[in-house]
C-alpha cells in the first residue's frame, strides 16, 4: 500500500511536470507573471527560471510594459515545471512564432536569470550580453535582484 502511494505521487508529479497550457494571454501582473485563459478558466503563470524586477522597484515597471509588448492579447503556449507556494503553475512560455518569453526578458535586460532554478548556459549568456550592453535593468549603476530587494522589505517591515 505503501509502495503505490509513494508510485501515486511520483506520477502525479511527472503529469503535473509535463502539462502543457495553451491560452491568450489577458492580464500581465509584473514581469514574470502573466494570466492567460485556457478553455474559459484563468490561470496564473510564473515564468520559469527568471526573476525581473518588483512592483515599486527600479525598473518593475518597464519589465511589465515589456514582457506585457510581447505577449498581451496573444495565444501562447505554457509548458508547466512545477507549482510555486502560490499554486501558481510555473512555467516556460512560448510565444507565437516560438521563441522563449523567459529567454527574451533575460536578453533585453528586464529580468535576471533565477540560478536557484534555472541554471542553463544560453540563459547565463543572455544575461551576461544584456549586462554588458546595458540593456534595461542593467542601465543602473547599482541593479538589486528581486531576491535581495524582497528579502530587504521583509526585513525593514518587521
Amino acid at each position: 500500500m505503501r509502495i503505490l502511494l509513494v508510485l501515486m505521487l511520483v506520477l502525479g508529479s511527472v503529469i503535473a511536470r509535463a502539462q502543457t497550457y495553451t491560452g491568450k494571454v489577458t492580464a500581465v501582473k509584473d514581469g514574470d507573471t502573466i494570466e492567460m485563459l485556457v478553455n474559459g478558466k484563468a490561470v496564473r503563470i510564473r515564468l520559469f527560471g527568471v526573476d525581473s524586477p518588483e512592483k515599486g522597484q527600479a525598473f518593475g515597471e518597464k519589465a511589465r510594459q515589456y514582457t506585457a509588448s510581447l505577449c498581451f492579447g496573444k495565444v501562447v503556449t505554457a509548458k508547466q515545471q512545477s507549482r510555486d507556494q502560490y499554486r501558481r503553475v510555473v512555467a516556460e512560455v512560448y510565444l507565437p512564432g516560438g521563441g522563449s518569453l523567459n529567454l527574451q526578458l533575460v536578453k533585453a535586460g528586464y529580468a535576471w536569470q533565477y540560478t536557484q532554478f534555472n541554471k542553463t548556459r544560453e540563459m547565463a549568456l543572455a544575461q551576461t550580453e544584456a549586462k554588458a550592453a546595458r540593456k534595461g535593468l542593467w542601465q543602473d549603476a547599482h541593479p538589486v535582484a528581486p531576491w535581495v530587494w524582497r528579502k530587504q522589505r521583509r526585513s525593514a517591515a518587521r
